[in-house]
């Protein structure tokens, strides 16, 4: 037996198990998600983030689902990672840059908030991915348990399918249909799903089915690729709010075609955990 040390973390209500790899060791930390991210029999959390140092940026981040398996990229996790940093004092740069599998990624402090540049969103059906032909795959037309839907995809590091909706997605059948389309064999690495209401030109209502976490409460790439999708068809101005369950992210499509979201970030409380 050893004693892990974590932090619990939110963003949005999107919640973490924060593990500093820099002066502790994780064995195995697929099984360490399944188990500890577990709301029943653990600590609970959507995710499990794991700090590690890295070769070509200030820090490295790991990102493993509930369900154990580990993704490329995290909106709300990357802004509570960058919190745990300066908060401890591991660097004093006002803008960090971390390893991710979707590249590096850029947090910066914005007064109380962080504000992370996500890089370009990118359409090709191939690099999402998503088996479909053309240079988009927007307004790809699905058939899923008799309803007829449009998915818009985007990549923002990870893939996502975003869906818009002509109500507000507040009594939507979300847990019916996301994880049939999260694991529709169009999307060979499975996708995050987003159902979407454009309410006015600077605001989006947005529900989310994470892939391989289910339902959360906020999902920063989702936001960010909802927002993109809705900006690219004009539905959109190319700053908005996107309103979640959990909260309010601020997504801005820069003249430099990167994507800006900014957000807040929390740690809930410390601890310590055996494990075998």
């Amino acid at each position: 037996m050893k004693t892990i040390e974590f932090v619990k973390m939110q963003g949005l209500g999107n919640d973490f198990i924060l593990i500093d790899c820099i002066k502790q060791e994780l064995n195995e930390p697929d099984k360490f998600a399944i188990s500890y991210c577990n709301r029943r029999f653990g600590i609970g959390a959507d995710q499990l983030l794991l700090l590690y140092p890295s070769n070509i940026a200030d820090f490295k981040m790991r990102i493993f689902n509930s369900d154990g398996s580990e993704v490329e990229m995290c909106g709300n996790g990357i802004r509570c990672f960058a919190k745990y940093i300066w908060d401890r004092g591991l660097s004093s740069k006002e803008v960090l840059q971390v390893e991710t599998l979707a590249g590096i990624i850029k947090p910066k402090k914005v007064g109380e908030l962080v504000q992370v540049d996500m890089g370009k969103p990118e359409f090709n059906p191939s690099k999402i991915p998503v088996d479909a032909e053309g240079e988009n795959a927007f307004d790809l037309l699905l058939e899923v348990l008799g309803w007829h839907v449009r998915l818009n995809c985007v990549s923002m590091g990870n893939p996502h399918a975003v869906i818009f909706l002509e109500e507000d997605p507040k009594n939507f059948a979300v847990t019916k249909y996301g994880p049939i389309i999260e694991t529709h064999p169009i999307f060979p690495k499975r996708t995050n799903v987003e159902f979407a209401y454009i309410k006015n030109p600077d605001e989006i209502i947005m529900r989310v089915w994470e892939r391989g976490a289910g339902e959360t409460l906020a999902c920063g790439t989702g936001a960010c690729a909802t927002a993109v999708a809705a900006i690219f068809k004009g539905l959109t101005n190319k700053k908005v709010t996107v309103h979640l369950l959990g909260g309010d992210l601020q997504i801005e499509l820069a003249d430099d075609g990167h994507v800006y979201m900014t957000g807040p970030a929390e740690e809930v409380f410390e601890g310590k955990i055996k494990v075998t």
